[in-house]
């Protein structure tokens, strides 16, 4: 028998953002559902201009973000890196970084390892860098 988890991000992975009274936001975290044990696979949504309320780094977790519609802008460190459909950043362990829709929203796959249960991050509310 073939080892593997099929999940729709949209219907069988839970939005957590309503949760944490986030509005502007679609944030859904598919490592339980998809039975990942070395990495970590995340979707987001964000409304047109909606800014992360905080930055985050992880101590050991390398992630990748993949914008899948809209365009946008990732802060890492003291740098804005514009992004658009198709571009991935890589984030390695240790940056602060965030991410902010440009006007007409974006969907964002991110994907992180080594798998840490969220165990090695760190939020810095209201973080974002002087332009």
């Amino acid at each position: 028998m073939a080892d593997f988890t099929r999940v729709n991000l949209k219907s069988d992975v839970k939005d957590m953002a309503p949760e944490h009274n986030m509005e502007g936001i679609e944030s859904r975290f598919a490592r339980t559902n998809l039975e990942l044990s070395n990495s970590g696979l995340s979707y987001f949504r964000l409304d047109p201009g909606y800014r992360a309320p905080f930055g985050h780094t992880h101590s050991e977790q390398e992630e990748i973000y993949v914008v899948l519609s809209g365009s946008g802008r990732v802060a890492v460190g003291d740098e804005i890196v514009d992004v658009a459909q198709w571009d991935a950043v890589r984030i390695a362990p240790g940056e602060l970084h965030g991410m902010e829709a440009g006007p007409d929203g974006a969907e964002i796959l991110a994907f992180g390892a080594p798998n840490t249960d969220n165990k090695d991050a760190d939020m810095e509310p209201g973080w974002w860098p002087e332009t």
